[in-house]
């Protein structure tokens, strides 16, 4: 892992009406020229995204978007694709220029607030025309912070920086600057982390795929130790240990197999579960898998994948979860996947939701995908969390996690006592490892 990925970088969201300097101001920024500038309105088309390391804030990635005044036949589309941009925007920064506030930054202000992202005003193009103190107070009246530039004034560019770094400091959103735990706090320090990898054709050649990796990196980061082996080795692995681990993590395809060679006093998750907690919220995505107990014959199910990959022909989201879904309920459903950015406006036709454990994106907007679901009205869940439950474990796997396994529980109980679902686990169908 050469560089911090996308997924874990703070995103700031660079929004305003065509021509105000957007992409100016990026440049100013990363003291480069980074994205294409020029007088015609509507140059940026799409959004440009540029990572950076921004200290002391740490790994930041802007995200450049189009003009929302744009009059072009392709309007509506882009207008589309610069306002989906606020449900990962961790900050969104307001470009405008001094005396002009119009309909277009009210609407900025009304998407961010809606997602209580920060709001910092940039007034741009300060060499051409200072703003007064009325039209500071305006601002003010609608944003957080307000900051003049000149976006050509490289000579006080590190002023310009300073100022945006002290809102970051002051606004980026506590997971961010402190993020909540991958797998550390389920470690003594000196203790031990068993990490079951397979090696199959959806394994990327030479190297290991990103929660792996950043899972090995959290363990070290918190004075523990790891081994990793591939789940033929993990029985002869644990014979060898003088102690049992500390935890057994593997890949959900896998987690059957793992349960049943782990002693059922060695605590065992899944990476999915795990980013689960870290990038989204577990124990809504826990409640919302015991929802695969009610679905009917006909019912949408949705498979959301956070990144764009060629399929393989065994592919986990679209073949293999699809295949165990229909055995499990034993009944046909409709299911539909969409990838990478993509997540569909029409929620509310979809009985569940089952996310993968969105590596790729940030915890914005992983938590956003979530409310969207959860303000459809429509239950979400996660790839490791359906897994475990459509391969009998759930128990097993969420036991690390109490208030997540309380909450699956819970729900179980109110659909039976509301004498809905197909009893199933309720009735002893849970194989618990």
């Amino acid at each position: 892992m050469n560089s911090t990925p996308k997924g874990n970088r703070l995103h700031i969201a660079l929004s305003g009406r065509a021509n105000v300097g957007k992409s100016s101001f990026l440049n100013l920024v990363a003291g480069q020229d980074v994205a294409i500038t020029s007088p015609i309105a509507g140059t940026t088309t799409d959004v440009v995204e540029k990572t950076m390391e921004l200290l002391p804030i740490g790994p930041v990635v802007f995200l450049d978007t189009g003009g929302i005044d744009d009059r072009t036949p392709l309007a509506e589309k882009r207008y589309k694709k610069t306002t989906s941009v606020f449900n990962r925007a961790d900050v969104v920064v307001l470009i405008v220029e001094a005396e002009v506030w119009t309909e277009y930054e009210e609407h900025i202000v009304a998407e961010a607030r809606k997602r209580k992202v920060p709001i910092l005003a940039i007034v741009n193009k300060s060499d051409l025309r200072s703003p007064s103190q009325d039209f500071i107070t305006l601002l003010k009246g609608y944003v957080d912070d307000v900051i003049s530039v000149c976006s050509l004034d490289f000579t006080g560019r590190d002023r310009y920086v300073d100022a945006l770094k002290r809102f970051l400091l002051k606004n980026a959103p506590a997971d961010f600057l402190q993020p909540p735990p991958l797998i550390g706090d389920l470690l003594p320090p000196g203790g031990l982390a068993v990490l079951v990898v397979p090696i199959d054709l959806e394994a990327p050649k030479g190297r290991l795929i990103l929660p792996q990796v950043q899972t090995i990196r959290d363990v070290l980061d918190n004075d523990a130790m790891v081994v990793v082996v591939k789940e033929r080795e993990l029985a002869y692995l644990l014979s060898l240990l003088k102690r049992p681990p500390d935890i057994v993590v593997c890949d959900s395809q896998v987690v059957l197999k793992m349960c049943a060679d782990t002693p059922r006093e060695v605590p065992c998750t899944t990476f999915s579960i795990l980013f689960s907690r870290y990038k989204g919220n577990l124990v809504e995505q826990a409640r919302g898998v015991a929802h695969i107990e009610e679905l009917k014959p006909g019912d949408k199910v949705l498979i959301a994948e956070a990144c764009s990959h060629h399929p393989l022909e065994d592919d986990i989201g679209r073949v293999k979860i699809p295949r165990w879904l229909r055995q499990y309920v034993g009944m046909d459903v409709r299911i539909d996947v969409y990838a990478g950015r993509d997540y569909p406006d029409n929620l509310q036709d979809y009985k569940l939701v089952i996310h993968c454990g969105g590596c790729m994106l940030n915890r914005k907007e992983m938590l956003n995908r979530i409310q969207m679901a959860l303000d459809a009205g429509v239950s979400i869940t996660n790839y490791g969390v359906c897994i475990s439950f459509l391969q009998g474990v759930i128990k097993r796997t969420l036991s690390p996690f109490p208030a997540a396994l309380m909450a699956f529980e819970e729900e179980l109980e109110k659909m039976r006592e509301r004498g809905v679902g197909n009893g199933f686990v309720c009735e002893g169908k849970e194989m618990d490892g």
